[in-house]
């Protein structure tokens, strides 16, 4: 359990910092779509950042979800990392990348069903 609250807690420090750094150091800097765009990135790491919350309560109960955080923490290198990167370079290609890591933010989600249906 501790490691995944570590996990869970830093990614949320991460997108918190993320948004910070978003809302002040890049409005005026990008456009209005790939302002969207690293919004999108924070939104959705802030949200599986609280999903590891979960996976680390999961785990505290003797459930197996050590899977369904490694699934969210591989969606959200993929996902929101792809995003970041596409909104701050401008790379289009990298969007090939994010629907890699939405399977796997869902995969977790769907283990970390399947882990209290298992128990």
């Amino acid at each position: 359990m501790r490691t995944w609250a570590i996990i869970s807690a830093l990614n949320a420090f991460l997108a918190v910092a993320a948004g910070a750094f978003g809302a002040h150091a890049l409005r005026g800097k990008l456009t209005p779509e790939m302002l969207t765009v690293f919004e999108t990135a924070v939104r959705y790491h802030m949200y599986h950042a609280l999903g590891l919350t979960a996976v680390a309560f999961a785990v505290a109960q003797g459930r197996p979800a050590n899977s369904a955080g490694w699934l969210m923490l591989i969606g959200i290198v993929l996902f929101s990392g792809s995003l970041y990167a596409l909104s701050l370079s401008g790379a289009r290609q990298l969007g090939a990348i994010t629907p890699i890591g939405g399977l796997s933010l869902l995969a977790g989600w769907a283990a970390l069903v399947w882990s209290y249906v298992k128990a």
